[in-house]
């Protein structure tokens, strides 16, 4: 992801998460630790037809990571986009030698549920009321071996 993907992502992540949408400035601060040599995030965008469709993000931090984000467009999911887009985080967290990957999920989001489920990730905790301002739950997730998980390449 780089910084002229921002507002067609932004369109993107209203119309999938109206009431907790990310702003500008948070994937701004994001890309600003996306590159150089200290990077410790890695943000992606797929792109089709000539626009984005997909976008996921990673933070690492020593031997953990975190996925901060994974989103489709409506009408390119149950396409194995979101598979894609959440391998090649795992690869990233892979290349920052992180040996553990954890993530929230929307306890009512049972599709993203199983997907992580496929690739390995268990189900560990809650954190109550995480999404705002619908007080919505959180699943937390973990997968402790991102290393095992292969997949298809997705531009950065």
């Amino acid at each position: 992801m780089r910084w002229w993907d921002i507002d067609p992502v932004l369109e993107l992540e209203k119309d999938l998460f109206p009431e907790d949408a990310w702003s500008r400035g948070m994937f701004w601060s994001e890309l600003a630790h996306s590159r150089g040599a200290e990077a410790t995030r890695r943000y992606l965008v797929a792109e089709s037809g000539g626009r984005i469709v997909g976008y996921a993000g990673l933070v690492a931090s020593g031997e953990q990571a975190d996925v901060q984000t994974i989103a489709v467009a409506r009408d390119q999911q149950g396409t194995g986009l979101g598979g894609r887009l959440l391998a090649e985080l795992l690869r990233a967290a892979t290349a920052f030698e992180c040996h553990e990957v954890l993530l929230e999920c929307r306890v009512d989001n049972v599709r993203a549920q199983k997907l992580y489920e496929r690739f390995g990730f268990e189900p560990i905790g809650f954190r109550r009321g995480y999404y705002q301002p619908g007080n919505v739950d959180a699943l937390v997730m973990r997968l402790t071996d991102p290393s095992s998980v292969q997949g298809t390449e997705i531009n950065g």
